[in-house]
């Protein structure tokens, strides 16, 4: 294959991304939701070891809650952090929140936060007085120590709320 055929087909192919992604339907408008957001304190990665382990390197997480309704806004019921093992670790909003229209809410897992795990979580639970724009949340996790840096994003799912 011509360099010029490589270079015309990854074009194109990374122009079919963009249209993909820029054509997403907005999400239904919502009253409340109750969200599922996977978070990693740390990250397995690498071979197995002498132990028979891969190496595990420590992450911090920062967890963005935004409102996306320009007129709208939410209520922050609770941001409950769970284990790997599902043990409730802190409720990082233990009384209700406002959030002011296109406004965000920030929370921080430091990268010294050991106990969550790999499998670590939040259920955030939010409403509104009336049907908005659905919160757009998020998790950025990252390492930026030298001499290696590494980042990346987890995004927050509905689920159905316990009974």
């Amino acid at each position: 294959m011509t360099d010029i055929l490589r270079r015309a087909l990854a074009a194109l192919l990374l122009a079919a991304c963009a249209a993909a992604a820029t054509a997403q339907e907005a999400p239904p408008a919502s009253a409340g939701q109750t969200l599922y957001l996977p978070i990693y304190s740390d990250l397995w990665h690498g071979d197995l070891g002498s132990r028979n382990l891969p190496d595990k390197t420590a992450l911090s997480a920062l967890v963005s809650i935004r409102n996306t309704d320009p007129a709208q806004p939410i209520r922050i019921l609770s941001a409950r952090y769970h284990a790997s093992q599902g043990r409730l670790l802190r409720d990082f909003v233990p009384k209700p929140r406002s959030l002011p229209p296109l406004g965000t809410l920030e929370l921080f897992i430091e990268r010294a936060e050991s106990a969550g795990g790999t499998g670590a979580s939040f259920l955030i639970r939010w409403q509104a007085e009336r049907p908005v724009n659905p919160p757009v949340v998020e998790a950025v996790h990252a390492d930026l120590r030298t001499p290696r840096t590494g980042s990346f994003i987890t995004v927050a799912r509905p689920v159905r709320p316990a009974e």
